[in-house]
């Protein structure tokens, strides 16, 4: 079974590589975006398998840590790409 999840988290691993030519070759911003989310579930898929194969409680505290900042990742693209309609003043928080 150990060889499995191991063999697994290498999968994902290859999924980040093709993340990371959409990175390079991603024609917009929010190209650019989805492949670092890629990377941020890569990350925790592959530290959870890691995690399981090897027994090792901290690996999976560390893929929850990493799943809490992928999500403050993503708001903070959210709220920095928000934008009001032309004609419409900006809003002060």
């Amino acid at each position: 079974m150990t060889e499995f999840l191991l063999g697994a988290s290498a999968f994902v691993l290859l999924t980040v590589a093709v993340g990371l030519v959409c990175i390079l070759r991603g024609p917009d911003d929010v190209d650019r975006m989805m492949s670092v989310q890629l990377f941020g579930t890569a990350g925790i898929a592959a530290l959870l398998l890691l995690g399981a194969a090897i027994g090792a409680a901290a690996v999976v505290d560390l893929a929850l840590i990493l799943a809490v900042l992928a999500a403050f990742a993503a708001i903070a693209f959210v709220k920095a790409g928000a934008r009001p309609p032309p004609g419409e003043p900006e809003e002060r928080p």
